[in-house]
């Protein structure tokens, strides 16, 4: 039998708080009159950057610790949720790259209109995946009832 640890689900709702509170800080903080304020500037940098290792840290453990399993349960329901997550993820996935590679490599940046929309695009994107992991993911994963015994 399939268990996966409790504190799996609790960490996925926890990555996606702080996540979730770090874009909502800086979709208010990313205005140019705010961005022209040099510690506004270096605060936003710096949650930017944060924000990034989290997204990049919240994938990878999503890799680690939830797809493997699910994707070799004999519940087709939840392999083909997990198929569905995984493809789903893939263009998120080449989009985030491609913006930490031009935008945040060495997190050493402007604030230009194409950075500050293109950050936005990015946010846009992570949201939506957290809401459709929020809606779908954990609840079946709360209501099959593998995460009721841990590892």
């Amino acid at each position: 039998m399939w268990r996966m640890e409790v504190n799996t689900i609790d960490n996925l709702k926890g990555s996606h708080a702080d996540m979730l509170d770090v874009i909502k800080d800086l979709r208010a903080m990313m205005t140019k009159e705010q961005l022209s304020i040099r510690p506004n500037a270096k605060t936003t940098h710096n949650l930017i950057c944060e924000l990034a290792e989290k997204m990049k840290g919240h994938m990878s453990e999503q890799d680690k610790s939830i797809y493997p399993d699910l994707l070799i349960h004999r519940n087709p329901k939840l392999k083909s949720m997990a198929w569905g997550f995984l493809n789903g993820q893939k263009p998120l996935r080449k989009q985030f790259d491609q913006y930490y590679a031009k935008w945040l490599k060495n997190c050493d940046f402007k604030f230009s209109d194409e950075f500050i929309a293109d950050t936005f695009e990015i946010f846009d994107m992570i949201e939506d995946r957290i809401k459709r992991e929020e809606s779908i993911l954990i609840p079946t994963l709360e209501t099959s009832g593998m995460t009721m015994q841990a590892v």
